[in-house]
């Protein structure tokens, strides 16, 4: 094997690693408060308003900002962070916008007419909910999270301004010290379509496996 490289993959599979960890955590995390945003937009006005202000400062500045602000200005409030984690909290914080609108519109999806029905029926609202609501909802905001993984990932690259060795990190590291740009650059490319393809893979998967449970 080519020394150079031997020496450019496990760098930048370490750098993957870290990648899918913070997009990870930040997918997961944001998932609570994204409820909780999708909950206040269909609420009452003194819950809408927070929530569309959160949703504007979020969804409207670039996230290269938000992680700025997170990293240098926390600090200058008490609060200091380790670059990972400042990292995975902007994230966080910026994907729980995007998934509320994912939520709230997944549940605006579900017939009303079905629901209605189940009221008449005599189920309580929780069993409405998990039974009815969430299984239907879940199969139409299945694409757009697919989507959503895959901007995560990609917005992810950013965090290699504030000292992140995430794969795009890993990537200026190994250009540098092997003076062969292309060849790293070009491998952390094909690392970041691959990861894509395989997340998209893995939501037509479970997007099928929902649809054949829907059906029977």
């Amino acid at each position: 094997m080519d020394r150079t490289a031997a020496h450019i993959w496990p760098a930048l599979l370490d750098g993957l690693t870290t990648t899918m960890t913070i997009s990870l955590t930040a997918l997961l995390f944001g998932a609570p408060l994204a409820l909780l945003l999708a909950a206040c937009a269909r609420g009452r006005r003194w819950t809408r308003v927070p929530a569309a202000l959160y949703l504007s400062f979020w969804r409207g500045t670039p996230i290269l900002v938000q992680l700025l602000i997170t990293f240098y200005i926390l600090p200058f409030l008490g609060l200091e962070l380790e670059p990972i984690v400042a990292a995975t909290l902007a994230l966080a914080l910026n994907t729980a916008a995007f998934q509320s609108e994912i939520y709230r519109a997944g549940l605006q999806a579900v017939s009303k007419g079905e629901i209605e029905a189940a009221r008449m029926l005599g189920l309580s609202p929780s069993a409405i909910f998990i039974n009815i609501e969430v299984p239907q909802a879940v199969r139409a905001m299945l694409p757009a999270l697919v989507g959503e993984m895959q901007a995560l990932v990609k917005n992810s690259s950013l965090v290699s301004v504030i000292a992140v060795t995430d794969l795009t990190r890993r990537a200026q590291q190994v250009a540098s010290s092997t003076f062969r740009p292309l060849e790293a650059y070009a491998s952390a490319l094909l690392l970041y379509v691959a990861v894509g393809i395989l997340i998209a893979a893995l939501g037509l998967m479970l997007e099928r496996r929902l649809s054949r449970r829907g059906q029977n």
